[in-house]
Formats: C-alpha cells, structure tokens, sequence
C-alpha cells in the first residue's frame, strides 16, 4: 500500500513539476509518467520541471492549501486503482477495502509526510497513533541512573521517605553507604523492641507485601500517608516479587521517621532459609552485593513476632500454636536468629494455618488432641481449628486473631464468628495483589478504629516489566541460541533418511562423509582400521558401519539435547518465578505461558494457588538442595547418554 502511495506521489510530483502551471492533455494525465515519458522530449521535461523556479514563490497559505488538496486527489486516485485491480475478485477486494478502512482510520494525510516517513509516529493496527520520541506506556515513569546525594536523602539525619518513594518507583538506587545507613538505624530501633507489641488504635493493617513494591506505593496513595495515619505490617516483605529491595528500605526508612506509629512484623520469608531459596538473595546479589544481604538477614533477627491491637486482637503473621496459651509465653522467645525453627512456638507463628474445614468443624470442646494436626502443606507447623482458636480467645480475653500468610481471592477472608462476641474468631489479610503476576486477586489491608473495621480492597498497580529471577536479557536468552545451534547441527546430520540408516550400507557423497568426520575426529581412525580390516577399498565409496553408528549415535544425542534445551527455553519464556517450574517432569505444556497469560488460561484462582502450592511451603535444607541437585545432574547426564 505504501509503494502504491509513494509510486502516486511521485508521479504527481512529476505532473505538477513537468505542468508548472500549464495544462498538459488529458492523455497524458491518465497515463501518468509512462505516457509523459512518450508525449514530451527530454529538453521540454527538463524546462518545464524547472519552470515554477523561475516564478514569485506562493505564500504560506497557498502551500497549505496545495498540499492538502494534493494528498485528497492522491487518496482518490488510489482508492480508484485499487478497485479496479481488484474487480472480479471478491476475496482480494474485501482485504483491500480492510486496509483502505484502516488506512482511513489512520488519517494518513493529517500531516502525513511528517507522521508516516519521518519515523516519529507509529500507528497500530487499531489507529491509534503513539509519538515514538515519547514513552508508550506513560503510566511507567522514565528510569533513572542517577544516586542521590546524602543531602537529597537524608533531612537531619533521617531518611527522607517521600523522596525515597519518587526514587524508587523510577527504578532507582542508593548508593551501599546509603542503603547500609538505613538498614543500621532501622535495626537498632527494632532490636530495642519486645518480641509483643502493643498497638493503639486508629490503625491500618497490612498483610503480605512479596517485594511487591509499585503495588504497596498503591496501598499508601489509597491509606494514607505514614506521618497521618498508623501502620502495622504482618511481615513477608521480601521474595517471590521484583522489587524486594525497596520495598524494605522503603518500609525501614518509614520505620524510622515513626518508631511510635510504623510498626513491621517478621514472616516466614525473613529468613536465610526462605530468601536462599526464593529470590531475595539473588536480587541483592545481582543489583547490589551479596553484603546487602547479609545486613538484611540482620536486620530480620530484631523484628518484632507478635502485636495486640487495641488490647482486643492478637495479630501475627501465620497462628497459633499447641505451645501458645498464655501470650507472655511469646516475650520468653529467643527471636534474634538468623532462621526459623523447622518446629516450636516460633515456627507455630511463623507458618501455621487454619483447617480447611474451619468453618464448619464440629470438634468438642474436650477434645484437645484433635485442636491441632500436622500442617502436610507447609511440611511443617499445624493446622489449627477453630475450637483451639476460640479457647485461645477466651483464655487471653481477645476478640479475633488478624494475620497473614496465605493469598486471597479477594485480599481477605472473614472466618467463622465466635458464638459469645459475635465477631469474627479469625480473619486473614493479603496485600499483594495479583500475588506472583499470576494470581490475579485483589489486594486488602483493614482499618480499625476501635469501633468498625473497615476492609478495602486495591488492584495491582502499573509496573516496569522485569525479566524472571533478575535475569539480564543475554542469560535469558541463551536457551533460545542453543536451541537454533542444536538445529543446524541436526541439519548437518540428517544426511540420510530412517530408512537409510537401518540397511547395513549406505551411500553418501564425499562431502557429506567428510563432514561427519569434522565433526567426530574418531571417525576419521575408526574407519581407516576398518577398512584395512576389510581390504575392500571399495567401501570407500559407501559409508561403513562405523560412519552408519556414528551417525545414529549423534543424531540421538542432539535429540537429547534439543529436548533439554527447549524445555529451558520454554522456561525462560515464562515470565514467572515459580520454582514448582524447575523440576524436568512438569508439563511445561500444561502450565503457563508467561505473567500476562496465565491467569487466563487458568480456570480460577485456586488452579493458579494449586500450581503453586509446593512453594508455599518450608523450602528444603542446603544439603537437601545440594543432594537434589546432584540427583538432577546425575540424571540429566544419563539421559544424555542413553
């Protein structure tokens, strides 16, 4: 279409340069530049191109009008030729009149010459126009490479949060002086802190956040900011997200501008086991230094376990335990350590859940070896029921527990009333909305102030795309270049057919032979003893068994390995950071396609948690890991010889 368009108007062009004004035959106009070509000599060309030159210019407005008019008789004469090429052929016709249909949905001629050739506009399929010297997606600041000075960040010694979060949503860095500073102080105000604390009220309750960091900017715009409003945070502030980094930075630099009025739990994932095993250390690793994680896994030892709000809900990142009945029993805890007990009341805290059968149990009050059973999902903890919930309450004189830990539909769950309050004997809370990129539920924190809680819900907010597990575009990419290298090396060795290579003899040409034996210099010696074995020098012509084997061999082999690397490439095109993803038996087939697909190929919430459910519990030990890894190797490189 847009040669047709160039062809026209350079034959206008021609017309309106070769006319000057003058009028030329109406044969030649329909002919256009062939008929010229014929009807005029090269000397009358020549002047009549150069005639308007020798003419007063024409001013502003009748160059407007020109051009206008021009491109309007450019677009009928096109629009007429392309019909006529197209009579009798329906089929052909209905896709030419598509495009001229978006071709006029374009408005190619409002300042067409500027819009389509010079390359600062691109229009998509659905017309709309985007200014290529511009951002397309301007809900995405632009990043920034610049470091802050300490006396942009810092405002008597404090760390400035506001400037912090313009910073950190435009994707920027500190640098480690000043991450370390804020990592520091925030650590020396938590350590002084008991392992319960006392909320007052008013208050917002935040569950999980999972290095979610544009999605918490979100949450502060809708709750308010910290120097206004009170905040307790349930913990699990890092992994499984992007941008775990700010998050916590974000959250200590808050931390300390309100020791009083900004308060931080720990969860599960603030620990070496978790963040080891996630992606936590791999992002301090790869943007920072491996020294940054050491000071967060320091800074997770002084969190807080444990808060009672208003003196009426006990609030905690998972549950409770068979060990908990008296809440002093949480301030005996040794919580300074650098990783959760894989058992015990600390554990109980940290990981435990409600039965699934909550709602509805019918559990006597007697019977209080059934109140807990081992949690089979986290592979470690307890389920506990809502009978042990309630005893709980009544023994601690509370209305409700407030916790985190798991992800929902809708960001909360409202559990089973306790029959003598009247409210609600449990209630969860999850922050991270569209949790993973896959999830797609809604995000929820709860406003409590003393008399009505309040429970809003917020959806994901823009965000820069970020490859999986803080991958660089060339280490993703590498799967893709190896599968297209195994193909070429497939190419060179399917010389011969299936056929071909099950009969004892088979006939290649000398190039093809030679070939092989570049490839396997072993060949090249096998051969040659067989052949003086034989004494038939005639095998020469024909490829011997040893070439036939060779063949077969390697042709199984790069199968093998075109296997392995698709499956790897296939990973890498899945923008999405479950490790459940990694083990060679998944379907990779069956799962996702990428952040941007998977919830809709999904039936529903519960087939993305169920996908996932692996990781949400207590990950295995190093030398678990270690041990499985070597199994993995072992495996592979069976494979690869089989």
């Amino acid at each position: 279409m847009f040669h047709l368009l160039r062809q026209e108007s350079e034959k206008v062009e021609q017309l309106r340069a070769y006319s000057g004004g003058l009028s030329l035959p109406k044969g030649v106009l329909v002919e256009g530049s062939e008929g010229i070509d014929e009807k005029i000599s090269h000397f009358e060309r020549v002047r009549l191109a150069d005639l308007r030159n020798e003419a007063m210019p024409k001013s502003t407005e009748e160059q407007i009008k020109e051009s206008d008019d021009k491109y309007r008789k450019l677009w009928e004469r096109v629009t007429r030729k392309l019909v006529t090429m197209t009579s009798g052929e329906d089929g052909i016709q209905v896709q030419v009149e598509n495009a001229l249909k978006k071709l006029s949905i374009r408005d190619v001629f409002v300042d067409a010459e500027e819009e389509i050739f010079s390359g600062t506009t691109y229009i998509d399929e659905h017309g709309r126009k985007f200014d290529t010297r511009e951002r397309v997606v301007k809900t995405v600041e632009m990043p920034t490479l610049e470091i802050p000075t300490d006396e942009q960040l810092f405002v008597d010694g404090v760390p400035d949060y506001r400037f912090l979060m313009r910073h950190f949503r435009r994707e920027g860095k500190l640098s480690y002086s000043q991450i370390f500073r804020i990592i520091d102080a925030a650590t020396i105000i938590m350590r002084k802190e008991p392992n319960l604390l006392k909320v007052d009220i008013p208050s917002v309750v935040v569950g999980d956040i999972h290095g979610q960091y544009y999605d918490m900017l979100g949450m502060f715009e809708m709750f308010g900011d910290p120097s206004k409003t009170q905040y307790l945070f349930l913990g699990d502030y890092v992994d499984r997200g992007d941008r775990s980094i700010e998050v916590l930075i974000l959250l200590y630099a808050m931390k300390i501008n309100f020791p009083k009025r900004f308060w931080l739990l720990r969860g599960n994932h603030e620990s070496e086991r978790m963040t080891s095993y996630f992606t936590y250390k791999r992002e301090c690793i790869q943007r920072y230094s491996e020294e940054l994680y050491e000071k967060s896994l320091e800074s997770f030892k002084a969190l807080p376990l444990c808060a009672i709000l208003n003196e009426q809900f006990f609030c905690v990142h998972a549950g409770i335990s068979m060990s908990l009945w008296d809440l002093e029993d949480i301030n005996k805890i040794d919580r300074f350590k650098v990783d959760i007990p894989g058992e015990g009341l600390l554990c109980d805290l940290m990981w435990s859940d409600p039965t699934d059968d909550y709602d509805t149990e019918t559990i006597h009050k007697d019977d209080i070896e059934h109140y807990f059973r081992f949690n089979n999902e986290r592979h470690c903890s307890v389920f506990y029921t809502y009978i042990a919930v309630q005893s709980f309450l009544e023994s601690n004189k509370l209305l409700g527990i407030i916790r985190g830990h798991q992800p929902q539909d809708s960001g909360y769950r409202i559990y089973r009333t306790v029959e003598s309050s009247g409210f609600p004997s449990l209630i969860t809370i999850f922050s991270a909305p569209n949790y993973c990129g896959t999830y797609a539920n809604m995000g929820a924190a709860l406003v409590y102030n003393g008399e009505t809680f309040n429970i809003k819900q917020f959806d994901t907010s823009p965000a820069p795309y970020f490859l999986p597990d803080q991958m660089n575009v060339f280490e993703w990419s590498l799967p893709f270049v190896a599968e297209k290298v195994i193909e070429i090396l497939s190419a060179i060795l399917n010389i011969c057919t299936e056929d071909e290579l099950n009969k004892s003899e088979i006939i290649l040409d000398k190039r093809s032979i030679e070939v092989l034996k570049a490839i396997d210099s072993s060949i090249a010696a096998e051969e040659e003893e067989y052949v003086s074995h034989t004494h038939d020098k005639d095998r020469r012509k024909s490829t011997t068994p040893v070439v036939r084997d060779s063949i077969l061999k390697k042709m199984a082999l790069v199968g093998r390995m075109s296997k392995v690397l698709k499956k790897m490439r296939e990973k890498c095109e899945k923008v999405q950071e479950l490790k459940a993803l990694d083990k060679y038996d998944i379907n990779f087939h069956g799962l996702v396609d990428g952040r941007e697909v998977m919830h809709k190929k999904s039936h529903s919430f519960e087939d993305v948690r169920n996908i996932d459910l692996e990781n949400e519990g207590l990950p295995p030990t190093d030398e678990e890991r270690a041990a499985e890894e070597a199994q993995k190797e072992r495996d592979l490189e069976h494979y690869m010889h089989m």
